[in-house]
């Protein structure tokens, strides 16, 4: 029955984001390995849309921040008000405390405030003065950067984009989408929005993230994982221009990720165990952002994609 909710909501997700599957796929494994997605892509490609399609397909709140070069971190967290009728200072929250949050180009906002936005990812609470405030339960952070414009942003650095569980790219869509989506938006505009018919509860995503965790893995599928980790820190063992190409392999996080991410897809497409192709599948979305390269992959034009397209065909699946 589980199951067969979130196959509702994903088709849902579908109907209002047209031709980015990848996009609406990867929400709900974030959503079930109850991790957060950074987003890569050019504006204007539904990013907002998909998280907005979520929001009302589950039973929970959303809220877009829009990041920009003068937010400061209160802007995120909230801050205590003075009040004078009783002389003493409450809490006002901020935008932190719902349940889904689309942290928008994060890329543009100074160090500060993207630590503040990490550190709530990560710790899944908030300080302000002396007092800790915890967040939801359902808290997932769907944040996104713009590869076009760089002048005037504040890159994250590598070590924390591994809070990220995953890091998607997306691109613009072909012809056929486009004219989907032109039909989409005119008859939004004429007959009103679609509305989710029955919103996923949250006890019901509770219990899916649970029945994730119990999915069989074989020892042999585990060892698959590890190696596929492993190759990223001891390349030399692989292959030499793999040595050339990574400075520093991915952490232990990224093996946490990596299998959580392979059981959510696994259930997602009703079965009660993980395959190798399971881990595959996952691979590139969840060790892209880990990776660190060497200025000789720079230099010979090697992304990230690419070398773990060759660690995959390196490493051999049981």
């Amino acid at each position: 029955m589980a199951v067969h909710a979130f196959r509702q909501l994903r088709d849902f997700l579908n109907s209002q984001v047209i031709g980015q599957p990848d996009l609406t796929e990867h929400l709900l494994i974030a959503l079930l390995a109850d991790g957060h997605l950074l987003v890569e892509g050019p504006p204007g490609l539904a990013k907002t849309r998909a998280v907005n399609a979520l929001a009302k397909g589950i039973e929970g709140d959303f809220h877009r921040i829009q990041f920009t070069p003068d937010l400061l971190p209160a802007d995120l967290t909230g801050t205590d008000i003075y009040r004078p009728e009783t002389g003493d200072f409450k809490f006002q929250r901020g935008p932190l405390f719902h349940n889904l949050i689309l942290a928008d180009e994060i890329n543009r906002a100074p160090a500060k405030v993207q630590s503040a936005l990490l550190e709530a990812m990560a710790e899944r609470q908030i300080t302000v003065g002396k007092r800790t405030y915890p967040l939801p339960p359902l808290f997932t952070v769907m944040a996104t950067q713009n590869p076009i414009e760089q002048e005037g942003t504040y890159p994250l650095p590598e070590a924390q984009l591994d809070r990220f569980l995953l890091h998607l790219v997306i691109d613009y869509p072909d012809a056929d989408t486009e004219l989907e989506i032109l039909r989409l938006t005119r008859s939004e505009s004429i007959e009103g929005e679609t509305q989710m018919p029955q919103p996923l509860s949250q006890n019901a995503i509770f219990a899916a993230r649970q029945a994730t965790l119990s999915l069989h893995m074989d020892e042999a599928v585990e060892n698959y994982l590890v190696q596929l980790v492993m190759a990223t820190r001891r390349p030399g063992a692989y292959d030499s221009s793999l040595a050339n190409w990574i400075d520093y392999g991915v952490s232990p996080r990224a093996s946490i990720a990596l299998e959580r991410c392979a059981r959510a897809r696994a259930w997602l497409l009703g079965r009660d165990f993980v395959t190798p192709d399971d881990i595959a599948s996952m691979a590139h979305n969840v060790l892209r952002h880990r990776l660190i390269l060497s200025y000789r992959a720079e230099a010979d034009g090697v992304s990230a994609d690419q070398v773990l397209e060759r660690i995959l065909q390196l490493v051999p699946a049981p």
